[in-house]
């Protein structure tokens, strides 16, 4: 199916073709097509993206086996078309100007250590709706490994088991799984359901019968966005001083490292995670050196014994 790129894509790309090698324009041609195939997917216009939509955008090739390398590159296109975006058509404001993309052999952001996810969760303060609800959706996250868009997906049917410590979330092509649930999260999340939680969000009329199922509300009664999500995670960050280290799979990510580091089976993880092949795990929850270093000295004979004098 050929996409019809936007008048900014194909007047940046102009602009491109006479400063660049043809090799270039034709990279650049082949990045700009995949992020506005994206913004089309998600219904976002060109001048409506955030921030936050970047974010994803870089989370998706992430997801998708991308390399950092080859991130690089397609946001080097990316951040070209926004800036040339503000300059030549007077957008509001450039909003890649400060995504970051990990660097490393995957491009997988570092996990947060167990002090710092502390710090992150004790800094939603007070019994208002706002902080249960947020209180809950970080827990969520880190608790569950979940993915930003499977939490904001989350309806209230999918928690009729969370007595028994398990909630239903629907992953990539609407794969449906079972996620336990631990004991932080339940009693978050059950606070953000009961009053004043929930109800203090919700409208007098519901819009549609989609928010009125919704588990998470913004303050306008609608079911919660992904990139509300993402703003709310980076609002504690900024407070604990954990801006540079968040990305919207950051606590994902710390889930399951985290789980790795206390013992857990890496096909346990694969299942938490919702992971079609063990290798995807593999490479989300690379094991640190420090584990790695201590599996081997305690697990090898010759890394334990001192040699006899």
């Amino acid at each position: 199916m050929t996409v019809v790129l936007s008048l900014e894509a194909e007047e940046f790309l102009a602009w491109v073709a006479v400063r660049r090698a043809a090799n270039t324009v034709a990279a650049y041609r082949r990045d700009i097509t995949a992020y506005e195939t994206y913004l089309g997917e998600h219904h976002v216009a060109l001048k409506d993206v955030t921030e936050a939509v970047v974010q994803d955008y870089v989370t998706h090739l992430r997801d998708a086996g991308r390399k950092a390398s080859s991130i690089g590159r397609a946001m080097a296109a990316v951040r070209g078309l926004h800036r040339f975006a503000v300059d030549e058509h007077g957008f509001a404001g450039d909003p890649t100007d400060h995504v970051k993309v990990a660097k490393g052999a995957q491009g997988v952001p570092k996990a947060l250590t167990e002090a710092e996810i502390e710090r992150l969760l004790g800094s939603v303060v007070g019994e208002d709706a706002v902080a249960r609800r947020d209180r809950a959706i970080l827990e969520l996250l880190y608790g569950t490994g979940m993915r930003i868009s499977e939490l904001v997906r989350l309806s209230l049917p999918d928690l009729s088991q969370l007595d028994e410590g398990v909630l239903r979330a629907f992953g990539k092509g609407s794969k449906e799984r079972i996620v336990p649930v631990g004991r932080f999260a339940r009693e978050a999340l059950a606070a953000w359901l009961e009053a004043p939680g929930r109800a203090v969000m919700a409208p007098a009329r519901w819009p549609t019968r989609d928010d009125s199922e919704a588990v998470f509300l913004n303050q306008r009664g609608r079911r919660l966005t992904r990139q509300g999500a993402w703003l709310i995670l980076r609002r504690y960050g900024d407070r604990v001083g954990l801006r540079d280290r968040l990305w919207p799979h950051v606590l994902r990510h710390s889930c399951a490292t985290h789980m790795l580091d206390h013992g857990a089976d890496i096909r346990v993880v694969q299942e938490l995670l919702g992971h079609a092949s063990i290798a995807t795990t593999q490479v989300y929850t690379r094991v640190s050196a420090d584990r790695l270093r201590q599996a081997y000295e305690q697990a090898h004979p010759r890394a334990r014994l001192s040699r006899a004098t």
